[in-house]
């Protein structure tokens, strides 16, 4: 009877040890278990809704199927011309008498008083001072009785503006020769019926083969442009290009000053640069 008491108190420790044991690992399990994250809700993601765009179209009723007319441009007019006036020699194209007029009536400054009517029939040209035989040439003396020449040269302004013209007329070495010039002669005084005057020295007339015109274009001078004898001071500037010419002084005076060089212009009036 004792023994059967013990062995129940044996079996009972042994069950009372494996429920221990159960329990125990239970709460090992239960440990070990990773802890949970409480995540957050997901954003549910919306898909825009695409709205069709609706293009208005304006219809721009359709014109005439004709092309527009334009207008034919507007020739541009030719110069008037003189009778007689040629308008190019040798190739280049020439400044008409017209054009030419409107400059001096642009600039009356170039003369005195003025456009100057000179009698035809009591007019004499005059070339006197340092020569052998003085002169008094008739208008018709110095057109019939020298040699006509034809030169084109560039007139200059330092106003600005410039025409290009076929002048005809008589070489001033001519006259001089008929004159017999001084040998201590180095200047050549021009003066005007205005008034007017102006020099140049004797080696450049001789030089560059300087003369006296009568005609521009093929057209006789006018009072207008310097009837009636104009000088063509190749490469000078306008203020040495002096009309309506009425004597010629032969002069050891190299520093004299003519109307616009009394007044400040250079006495060397040489054009330069291109």
């Amino acid at each position: 009877m004792q023994a059967f008491k013990q062995h129940k108190k044996i079996v009972l420790a042994a069950v009372l040890l494996a429920a221990a044991l159960i329990v125990s690992l239970f709460v090992v399990q239960y440990l070990s278990r990773p802890a949970l994250t409480h995540m957050p809700s997901p954003t549910p993601t919306t898909t825009p809704t695409t709205t069709p765009t609706t293009t208005s179209t304006t219809t721009t009723p359709s014109t005439s199927s004709t092309p527009t007319q334009m207008p034919p441009p507007t020739p541009t007019p030719a110069p008037l011309l003189q009778p007689g006036e040629i308008t190019q020699y040798n190739g280049t194209q020439l400044t008409s008498v017209q054009d030419f007029i409107n400059e001096l009536l642009l600039h009356p400054d170039v003369s005195i008083n003025g456009p100057q009517s000179i009698d035809p029939s009591t007019y004499e040209l005059s070339v006197t001072g340092m020569v052998n035989n003085s002169l008094q040439l008739s208008y018709a003396d110095v057109v019939n009785n020298f040699t006509s020449h034809l030169q084109v040269e560039t007139l200059l302004c330092v106003e600005g503006w410039q025409v290009t013209m076929l002048w005809q007329g008589t070489l001033l070495s001519d006259i001089l020769q008929q004159a017999g010039t001084s040998p201590n002669a180095t200047t050549l005084i021009f003066y005007a019926s205005d008034g007017y005057s102006t020099a140049l020295p004797i080696d450049y007339i001789m030089q560059n083969n300087i003369m006296i015109a009568y005609k521009m274009n093929n057209v006789t001078l006018t009072a207008q442009t310097g009837w009636p004898f104009f000088l063509v001071a190749s490469n000078q500037y306008g203020y040495k290009w002096i009309m309506w010419i009425t004597s010629i002084d032969v002069s050891d005076n190299s520093g004299y000053l003519g109307y616009w060089e009394s007044q400040g212009y250079p006495n060397n009036a040489t054009v330069t640069g291109g």
